[in-house]
């Protein structure tokens, strides 16, 4: 059955760049209620101001989903507001590179306390909602990186089949309610998430083609919204890799390494850089310019905590 996204009351996590801020203004389109949440309250201020200019209700509430305390309060916050929530959607994340042996451990539990404990984090928020409703849609964003593993990319795609697993066996445990959990699972995606990347590869970081828009992405978040599913496989690499590792394991291991040293690292060297796993930065936008024809991810540097809103301005 469809549902009405108007007057909806979705909560979207990771709001203030990429797949986020396109979905947020996508719902507002379509007549939601948003709550909008990330760590940077200045980027996150910003998609406010584009939802409401589609003539949507919408608030930002500042949220570090790594932090429990700070998700429960996003959903008080949504249901002080609105009185209740229709829509969860779980799509923090961050992104890192390096061979399994050069990756700090601290930064891989970091991955994991944003990727996996976020969405953890999001989805016992929600369901303490949708149980009381008894209906509800709870929409996390994996990864064909959650389907098929790669090199170089070890803790990230780890992170991102526990996402698949968690969710996976979370509908089991929702058979006979009108609760529905889905996942949408893209390919590479044109968002800034590669310039606020982690790398210990020692080389340039690039995005390994085909590459899709978050507007593609985002649209299959909006449907689900109103068409729950179980599982959306975006772009047709996703599916191609996936049925390759299942069918083609030994081939797919010999395949995708060599894949990934000449469309996802560059030739040139660079430096390592922890990215924005200790706090936002810059750029806040829809996408990164991979369509256009960027070759090479952007070095942030590492910023101290009083030169993130300076950032944010340039």
């Amino acid at each position: 059955m469809m549902r009405r996204i108007e007057g909806q009351v979705v909560v979207l996590t990771g709001a203030s760049s990429g797949i986020g801020r396109v979905a947020a203004q996508m719902f507002a389109r379509r007549g939601a209620k948003l709550v909008l949440a990330s760590r940077s309250a200045r980027a996150l201020e910003r998609v406010v101001e584009l939802c409401r200019e589609r003539g949507a209700q919408a608030m930002a509430v500042p949220t570090d989903v790594r932090d429990e305390s700070q998700v429960i309060a996003l959903r008080d916050a949504a249901l002080d507001r609105f009185g209740r929530i229709d829509v969860w959607v779980n799509n923090a994340a961050v992104y890192m590179m390096g061979a399994l042996e050069n990756v700090p451990s601290e930064q891989v539990r970091q991955l994991f306390d944003t990727n996996v404990m976020g969405m953890l984090h999001g989805t016992k928020a929600a369901l303490s909602v949708f149980r009381r409703q008894n209906t509800g849609v709870l929409i996390s964003v994996g990864s064909l990186a959650g389907k098929t593993p790669y090199a170089q990319a070890s803790a990230y795609c780890a992170s991102k089949h526990a996402i698949h697993a968690m969710n996976a066996a979370l509908r089991q445990e929702l058979v006979g309610t009108d609760i529905h959990a889905c996942i949408v699972a893209p390919c590479s995606v044109d968002t800034p998430l590669f310039d606020h990347a982690a790398n210990y590869t020692g080389r340039e970081m690039s995005v390994m083609p085909p590459i899709v828009t978050p507007q593609r992405v985002a649209r299959a978040i909006v449907h689900c919204a109103a068409m729950p599913r179980r599982e959306v496989l975006i772009g047709s690499a996703t599916r191609l890799f996936t049925l390759m590792n299942m069918f083609m394991p030994a081939l797919f291991e010999r395949l995708q390494p060599l894949m990934v040293s000449r469309q996802h690292l560059g030739d040139r060297p660079a430096p390592q850089t922890g990215g924005n796993f200790r706090q936002p930065l810059p750029p806040f936008a829809d996408t990164g310019g991979w369509k256009q024809g960027r070759d090479s991810v952007r070095r942030l540097p590492d910023a101290a905590p009083g030169d993130v809103a300076a950032m944010a301005e340039e």
